[in-house]
Protein backbone atom coordinates (compact mmCIF):
# COMPACT_ATOMS: atom_id res chain seq x y z
CA UNK A 1 0.00 0.00 0.00
CA UNK A 2 1.31 3.42 -0.92
CA UNK A 3 2.27 5.75 1.88
CA UNK A 4 1.24 8.96 0.10
CA UNK A 5 -2.16 10.57 0.08
CA UNK A 6 -3.89 10.05 -3.25
CA UNK A 7 -5.79 12.86 -4.90
CA UNK A 8 -9.00 10.87 -4.59
CA UNK A 9 -8.48 10.40 -0.84
CA UNK A 10 -7.71 14.11 -0.58
CA UNK A 11 -10.93 14.95 -2.42
CA UNK A 12 -12.92 12.72 -0.08
CA UNK A 13 -11.36 14.30 3.01
CA UNK A 14 -11.92 17.73 1.47
CA UNK A 15 -15.66 17.00 1.43
CA UNK A 16 -15.54 16.35 5.20
CA UNK A 17 -13.73 19.64 5.80
CA UNK A 18 -16.12 21.55 3.54
CA UNK A 19 -19.20 20.09 5.22
CA UNK A 20 -17.82 20.89 8.69
CA UNK A 21 -17.15 24.49 7.57
CA UNK A 22 -20.62 24.87 6.11
CA UNK A 23 -22.38 23.32 9.12
CA UNK A 24 -20.49 25.71 11.40
CA UNK A 25 -21.48 28.60 9.12
CA UNK A 26 -25.12 27.49 9.11
CA UNK A 27 -25.16 27.18 12.90
CA UNK A 28 -23.42 30.56 13.32
CA UNK A 29 -20.48 28.94 15.11
CA UNK A 30 -17.97 31.63 14.22
CA UNK A 31 -14.80 30.14 15.71
CA UNK A 32 -15.38 26.70 14.20
CA UNK A 33 -16.44 28.16 10.85
CA UNK A 34 -13.34 30.31 10.53
CA UNK A 35 -11.07 27.55 11.84
CA UNK A 36 -12.48 25.12 9.26
CA UNK A 37 -12.09 27.59 6.40
CA UNK A 38 -8.29 27.48 6.34
CA UNK A 39 -7.85 23.67 6.10
CA UNK A 40 -10.70 23.48 3.57
CA UNK A 41 -9.06 26.16 1.43
CA UNK A 42 -5.58 24.66 1.76
CA UNK A 43 -6.82 21.18 0.85
CA UNK A 44 -8.45 22.64 -2.29
CA UNK A 45 -5.13 24.24 -3.22
CA UNK A 46 -3.30 20.94 -2.58
CA UNK A 47 -5.77 19.08 -4.81
CA UNK A 48 -5.31 21.66 -7.58
CA UNK A 49 -1.53 21.37 -7.26
CA UNK A 50 -1.69 17.59 -7.53
CA UNK A 51 -3.92 17.83 -10.62
CA UNK A 52 -1.74 20.42 -12.38
CA UNK A 53 -0.58 17.97 -15.05
CA UNK A 54 -4.09 17.75 -16.58
CA UNK A 55 -5.39 21.16 -17.62
CA UNK A 56 -9.04 20.09 -17.51
CA UNK A 57 -8.77 18.67 -14.00
CA UNK A 58 -6.70 21.65 -12.89
CA UNK A 59 -9.27 24.16 -14.12
CA UNK A 60 -12.05 22.34 -12.25
CA UNK A 61 -9.91 22.21 -9.11
CA UNK A 62 -9.12 25.93 -9.42
CA UNK A 63 -12.84 26.63 -9.73
CA UNK A 64 -13.30 24.85 -6.40
CA UNK A 65 -10.50 26.95 -4.86
CA UNK A 66 -12.31 30.07 -6.06
CA UNK A 67 -15.64 28.79 -4.77
CA UNK A 68 -14.23 28.13 -1.30
CA UNK A 69 -12.56 31.55 -1.27
CA UNK A 70 -15.92 33.11 -2.17
CA UNK A 71 -17.64 31.09 0.56
CA UNK A 72 -15.04 32.28 3.07
CA UNK A 73 -15.62 35.94 2.21
CA UNK A 74 -19.38 35.44 2.33
CA UNK A 75 -19.17 33.60 5.67
CA UNK A 76 -16.95 36.29 7.24
CA UNK A 77 -19.37 38.92 5.99
CA UNK A 78 -22.32 37.16 7.56
CA UNK A 79 -20.47 36.55 10.82
CA UNK A 80 -19.02 40.02 11.42
CA UNK A 81 -20.33 42.52 8.87
CA UNK A 82 -24.11 42.01 8.89
CA UNK A 83 -23.81 40.46 5.41
CA UNK A 84 -22.73 43.81 3.94
CA UNK A 85 -19.61 42.50 2.16
CA UNK A 86 -21.19 39.69 0.15
CA UNK A 87 -20.38 41.62 -3.03
CA UNK A 88 -16.68 40.99 -2.31
CA UNK A 89 -17.29 37.28 -2.93
CA UNK A 90 -18.51 37.91 -6.49
CA UNK A 91 -15.04 38.15 -8.12
CA UNK A 92 -14.13 34.74 -6.67
CA UNK A 93 -17.31 33.16 -8.02
CA UNK A 94 -16.69 34.81 -11.41
CA UNK A 95 -13.10 33.55 -11.43
CA UNK A 96 -14.37 30.01 -10.77
CA UNK A 97 -16.88 30.34 -13.60
CA UNK A 98 -14.12 31.60 -15.90
CA UNK A 99 -12.01 28.54 -15.05
CA UNK A 100 -14.72 26.04 -15.95
CA UNK A 101 -15.95 28.24 -18.79
CA UNK A 102 -12.49 28.18 -20.36
CA UNK A 103 -12.49 24.39 -20.11
CA UNK A 104 -15.95 23.84 -21.61
CA UNK A 105 -15.85 26.59 -24.22
CA UNK A 106 -12.21 26.37 -25.34
CA UNK A 107 -10.22 23.34 -24.18
CA UNK A 108 -12.87 20.63 -24.47
CA UNK A 109 -13.97 21.60 -27.99
CA UNK A 110 -10.29 21.72 -28.97
CA UNK A 111 -9.76 18.21 -27.56
CA UNK A 112 -12.82 16.95 -29.40
CA UNK A 113 -11.66 18.50 -32.68
CA UNK A 114 -8.19 17.00 -32.24
CA UNK A 115 -9.64 13.57 -31.48
CA UNK A 116 -11.80 13.81 -34.60
CA UNK A 117 -8.97 14.89 -36.89
CA UNK A 118 -6.99 11.70 -36.52
CA UNK A 119 -6.12 9.36 -39.39
CA UNK A 120 -9.57 7.73 -39.35
CA UNK A 121 -11.59 11.00 -39.30
CA UNK A 122 -14.32 9.16 -37.43
CA UNK A 123 -14.74 11.38 -34.40
CA UNK A 124 -14.21 10.37 -30.80
CA UNK A 125 -13.15 6.83 -30.02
Amino acid sequence: MRNTLTVRAGENFHIVLWLAKDVAWLQDWKVLGISMFLPTFLMAIWIAWRLRSDRGELLHALAVVCWIAANGVWMIGEFWYADRIRHLAVPFFVAGLLCVGWYYLVLLPLRIRRAGSGPHQGGLR
